[in-house]
């Protein structure tokens, strides 16, 4: 954030306005790892999951059809380090692990559906335009 004291019109901006996003352009701004984390194709689909609620590792890897035990550990934990996912470990035997969003997991998670929702209704625009990109 642009906090300039000395800067009179920025002093008047809306926060929004006042949000700096060249960081995020720099090779070492610590955004890029989290925007990859969220943005990536088992990121959307884990957070878009646990929208719906609590899940165990076993029913989160059938909900998201395709993921391997290994990527969904990784990204899981990626997301829970990041703040977005709370892992509750119980003391049975068999482990039982239930995964669910924090408050800033659910603030991210609406904001990849909003995303996945956009990209599946202009699907068939987007299809259309592929199609008509192979055929030039």
């Amino acid at each position: 954030m642009n906090n300039d004291d000395n800067n009179p019109i920025a002093a008047t901006m809306p926060l929004s306005a006042q949000m700096r996003r060249g960081d995020l352009f720099t090779g070492k701004c610590p955004s890029r790892e989290v925007l990859t984390h969220v943005t990536s194709r088992w990121g959307v689909l884990i957070l878009v999951a646990l929208l719906g609620g609590t899940y165990r590792f076993s029913d989160l890897r059938r909900k998201v059809n395709g993921v391997s035990e290994r990527m969904l550990a990784q990204t899981l934990q990626w997301l829970e380090a990041d703040g977005f996912v709370l892992r509750k470990s119980y003391p049975v035997v068999p482990p039982h692990v239930e995964y669910s969003l924090t408050p800033l997991g659910l603030e991210v998670g609406k904001k990849v559906e909003a995303l996945a929702d956009w990209i599946e209704e202009s699907l068939p625009q987007i299809m259309e335009a592929r199609r008509l990109g192979a055929n030039t």
